[in-house]
């Protein structure tokens, strides 16, 4: 016996085959995905905190021994931020797909913010109202520490020598930095790197690190022995008187000594960064002032240097930016005497030192908003670069 099959008739589409996955059991393992996502940001939220606060104090056992604290904060730190992201991942994987797709991408970005909110946001918000409190931060005052703190001649004072520090170290720092690019350049490839690994070296020292070596620079000993420091030893040699270097009363003097070591460390970086921008300058363009009769001054004046210039002005703005905040060099060569006195240092004494909580908010205030206006403009100028790449 035959059989035969039925076939659909032309122009009538066949029903699809069924999926071989029932509905019901993908749709219900979806919810159970999220709740154990959702159980497991709760875990490892309560585990990572349990150990910073074991951290904070005395365990049974005596004090943690600082090895192992290093190892716990990594342990707790790490690990804790990629269990976070795996289980606040599985969560919203678990969602329904439509939702899944709107709620992906602010779980991951809400912990930065988070952090942000926690680490930036909320302390200005307390420093903005403690700089309008006594003291102690236990009554308001209104105005009264910024009618205090801009009334003295000695913040007058340190406000100038922000404004020297913030004139002198980019400018010379691109400066230096533009040369030093520009001379590496034309050595061969091996002096070059010599070369700029030398300028560069001084990026590797901190700034505390840099005071100290510096302040055995200007160092010098009255007692007849043989000076240590650097310029002493060089003017005594020469038939000089010694001085006390970071003491002199000549106008500003002072101040200009400790932006020699701001010049010194920012100059490697500035270098780096200017030297990667000629390196891009298209030589076509550099042929084509040669040809036609330009010397070396003019082509680095005037195609060279518009060229680099947005480099030129990032550069600045990022040297700028961390004079502005200048402190460790300041504290620990001099601490504000004769005349060195700078908007961050004023800060730390009248904090720690006087316990002027109010006026130490309100200095903080007037830095924070001599600093936003440039990082206003230097992101801008970030977004015309990225517009015109």
């Amino acid at each position: 016996m035959s059989t035969s099959t039925v076939q659909p008739a032309v122009g009538q589409a066949s029903e699809p085959n069924p999926p071989s996955t029932p509905a019901a059991n993908v749709g219900g393992a979806r919810p159970i995905r999220s709740l154990i996502g959702l159980a497991g940001v709760v875990v490892t939220c309560l585990v990572a905190g349990n150990l910073f606060l074991i951290l904070g104090g005395e365990t049974a056992l005596g004090e943690i021994p600082k090895l192992l604290q290093a190892v716990i904060a990594i342990v707790a730190g790490l690990g804790g931020s990629m269990a976070l992201f795996f289980f606040v991942n599985m969560a919203a994987e678990g969602l329904a797909r439509r939702w899944e797709e709107r709620v992906k991408p602010y779980v991951f970005l809400l912990p930065a913010y988070g952090l942000i909110g926690l680490f930036i946001v909320y302390p200005t918000i307390v420093t903005i109202n403690n700089s309008f409190a006594n003291e102690d931060t236990t009554a308001f005052v209104g105005f009264d520490n910024y009618t205090e703190i801009l009334g003295d001649p000695s913040f007058r004072e340190t406000l100038f020598n922000n404004l020297l520090w913030i004139i002198i170290v980019p400018t010379f720092a691109v400066a230096i930095g533009l040369l030093i690019a520009v001379m590496a350049d034309r050595l061969k490839p091996r002096g070059e790197k010599i070369a700029k690994s030398i300028i560069f070296m001084p990026m590797a020292i901190s700034f505390v690190g840099a005071s100290t070596i510096w302040g055995f620079v200007y160092d010098t000993d009255f007692r007849g022995g043989e000076q240590i420091g650097l310029l002493s030893a060089i003017t005594t040699k020469l038939g000089f008187e010694p001085q006390r270097w970071l003491s002199l009363q000549t106008f500003s003097l002072n101040d200009l000594l400790l932006i020699v070591i701001m010049v010194w460390l920012q100059a490697g970086f500035a270098m780096v960064l200017l030297s990667a921008a000629i390196k891009g300058v298209p030589e076509e363009t550099l042929e084509a002032a040669r040809i036609d009769g330009a010397g070396e001054v003019a082509i680095f004046f005037r195609v060279i240097v518009p060229q680099i210039w947005p480099t030129v002005i990032v550069v600045f703005t990022t040297v700028l930016i961390l004079v502005m905040k200048v402190f460790d060099i300041v504290n620990v060569i001099t601490n504000g005497r004769d005349g060195t006195e700078v908007i961050a240092n004023r800060f730390y004494n009248l904090l720690f030192e006087s316990g002027e909580n109010g006026q130490a908010a309100a200095v903080v205030v007037i830095l924070m908003l001599a600093v936003v206006p440039v990082m206003i403009y230097q992101v801008r100028q970030f977004r015309r670069e990225e517009a015109a790449r």
